[in-house]
């Protein structure tokens, strides 16, 4: 039997984990089939001096989405997730993509990463950019990974309380019978030096508090909706991914911060054995 296949629409860079470079290991390693398609291309991440690359052109990523289309793997794909997206037209481009997929393979599950800021930067996409995430991708999605600043921006609301969550998953306007699963959440009632991941979906809502680590790396939220995508894709039930998720994102801040990284670490022992046990 063919493992489940995956096409992953996000960032990629030389050198580091964010994006693409972030998630495709592991769930690799958990034995699914991925499909990387890059929005851009970056030799780092923007937090160091320079930064060398560039967005992927419109024409050329319409070319590599043509190249998958004469490959079948829309069809055949179980999962198709989307993260960050450098360009306006990138994003029209996906969201075209992402409609056509679902149409082609009823079968298919979307997960719609919107990433577009974080509490410390803010928003760091244009507006535009944001507006189409909200308008055109997450009405696709089976599944979305929002931090609750990207929540809050997307709905205009403050989340410091379940209502609040509640309240904002009706505003995203997703897709018939879609989960959201918020990340990152510090709650009025969330315990002490904790962080939170929230499931709000048509069975109801979960909470999944997590201890709070005292570092912030790039490239976390995209290991997150990597691992869990590579949970359900071996058959784990949504709760099970996320707190696998949250266990093994939090391994690889904690040997990351250990060794001085500046970024996500995938290289740590334990993690990638972790990893083969999904």
């Amino acid at each position: 039997m063919k493992p489940p296949l995956v096409i992953s629409i996000q960032s990629q860079v030389v050198h580091g984990h964010v994006g693409n470079s972030a998630a495709v290991f592991p769930m690799q390693a958990a034995g699914l089939e991925v499909a990387a398609i890059p929005t851009v291309i970056f030799s780092n991440t923007p937090d160091y001096p320079t930064l060398r690359g560039a967005p992927v052109a419109p024409d050329l990523f319409a070319d590599l989405l043509l190249g998958a289309w004469e490959r079948e793997l829309p069809q055949r794909a179980a999962w198709l997730m989307t993260g960050y997206i450098g360009s306006v037209e990138v994003a029209r481009l996906a969201a075209d993509f992402v409609a056509r997929a679902k149409a082609a393979n009823p079968g298919l599950r979307y997960l719609c990463d919107p990433v577009m800021g974080d509490h410390g930067p803010g928003l760091y996409v244009p507006a535009e950019l944001a507006a189409i995430m909200r308008d055109r991708l997450l009405p696709l999605a089976d599944l979305a990974t929002p931090n609750s600043f990207e929540l809050g921006h997307l709905t205009g609301r403050t989340i410091t309380a379940m209502a609040d969550l509640h309240a904002a998953a009706a505003d995203l306007r997703m897709a018939s019978g879609a989960t959201l699963v918020a990340t990152g959440c510090v709650l009025g009632d969330s315990p002490a030096g904790h962080l939170e991941s929230v499931i709000l979906g048509p069975d109801g809502a979960t909470r999944h508090p997590t201890p709070r680590l005292p570092v912030a790396l790039p490239g976390t939220g995209d290991l997150f909706a990597g691992l869990i995508v590579a949970s359900l894709g071996r058959g784990r039930s949504l709760p099970q991914a996320v707190e696998t998720a949250q266990d093994l994102t939090s391994a690889a801040l904690a040997h990351a911060d250990r060794i001085g990284a500046n970024e996500v670490v995938l290289s740590d022992p334990g993690f990638r054995a972790a990893l083969l046990t999904l």
